[in-house]
């Protein structure tokens, strides 16, 4: 398995922007490979909020392939020269091979 992960740093009140582009419908899902998309927020009690975006891949080929699919490039295109929301404090990314899972024994 393999997981890319971004983490986006939005002013307070502005998480839920990012969770809706994130956690809404798209074409991610209908790519080969896709496994599932996690959108998580941070607790602050205030001031900057904290998303986190884990997508988990069958393997990192098909992370790779989504990469450079049309729709996902295309995607970037149109935002390309475009100022990023002014919401948006931090942005970075990351991607994992998962080495070890755990779960439940019944």
């Amino acid at each position: 398995m393999f997981v890319q992960m971004r983490k986006m740093v939005v002013t307070e009140g502005n998480a839920e922007q990012v969770v809706s582009r994130f956690g809404g419908e798209g074409l991610v899902e209908k790519q080969e490979g896709f496994i599932d998309t996690h959108v998580m927020v941070k607790k602050v009690r205030r001031g900057d909020e904290e998303v986190v975006i884990l997508t988990r891949w069958e393997s990192e080929d098909h992370w790779k392939q989504w990469e450079k699919s049309d729709a996902h490039i295309a995607g970037h295109k149109a935002k390309l020269g475009k100022p990023k929301p002014e919401y948006m404090v931090s942005s970075e990314g990351a991607v994992y091979e998962v080495k070890a899972v755990k779960t439940p024994k019944n």
